[in-house]
């Protein structure tokens, strides 16, 4: 599978700060300013789940507000028709809740990056050998520290994986020490009509919080 030509961008956004905003519920008319209130905080990674109002109107708006090294994409996608609107949009990012091979095939033949959600071996395999550029490891309240341990030792070297669900910043550091290379941040960074000030403050916190981390 070819890769993205977004990859090395995926590869510099995760070094910056391997923390991706999850902006579920996010309006268009709050879209650019909580996104440039993430991006001063260091946030390179932004997804808007499409179960949001008007999402691609919200991805539009904060592609069009953030620098390149910033990449930004939907979230909950579950079509291959949406996957083509964010290529039309100039998005990047393509992260799913499951593994649907049709849905990973569709990003990466576009182009796109695509973070599957899975929650087994079996799932994490099929969507690396679709495409998938690193895989989200949900509900992280299910696949627990011990079991990502178990999987990074099973999945090629290098795989990223990323858990979403629940994640706070007192509770990234068991999954790290199980080698986590990353997390989704829901609702503990961001809720529907919180104040930009809060958000940049959530932002913060996690941020000191993953930098106090000891590498997985």
């Amino acid at each position: 599978m070819t890769a993205s030509p977004h990859a090395g961008r995926f590869d510099a956004a995760l070094a910056a700060l391997p923390l991706i905003a999850i902006l579920r519920g996010l309006t268009p008319a709050e879209a650019e300013p909580v996104a440039t209130a993430l991006y001063a905080a260091g946030f390179r990674l932004i997804e808007v789940p499409l179960n949001s109002p008007e999402p691609f109107d919200s991805i539009a708006a904060i592609r069009r507000a953030l620098p390149q090294d910033a990449l930004v994409g939907a979230g909950t996608v579950t079509r291959e028709a949406e996957v083509a609107e964010l290529a039309r949009l100039g998005a990047e990012l393509v992260v799913m809740p499951h593994a649907d091979i049709a849905v990973i095939g569709a990003a990466a033949r576009a182009g796109l990056l695509c973070t599957p959600g899975v929650a087994t071996p079996t799932e994490a395999f099929a969507a690396l050998a679709a495409g998938a550029t690193a895989l989200k490891l949900f509900p992280a309240e299910l696949v627990t520290p011990p079991v990502l341990k178990a999987m990074r030792a099973v999945l090629p070297r290098g795989t990223r994986l990323l858990p979403v669900g629940g994640i706070t910043p007192q509770g990234m550091a068991p999954f790290r020490a199980a080698g986590a290379a990353g997390f989704g941040l829901g609702s503990a960074l961001y809720a529907p009509g919180m104040a930009v000030a809060e958000i940049a403050e959530r932002a913060a916190a996690f941020r000191a919080a993953w930098a106090a981390l000891p590498e997985g």
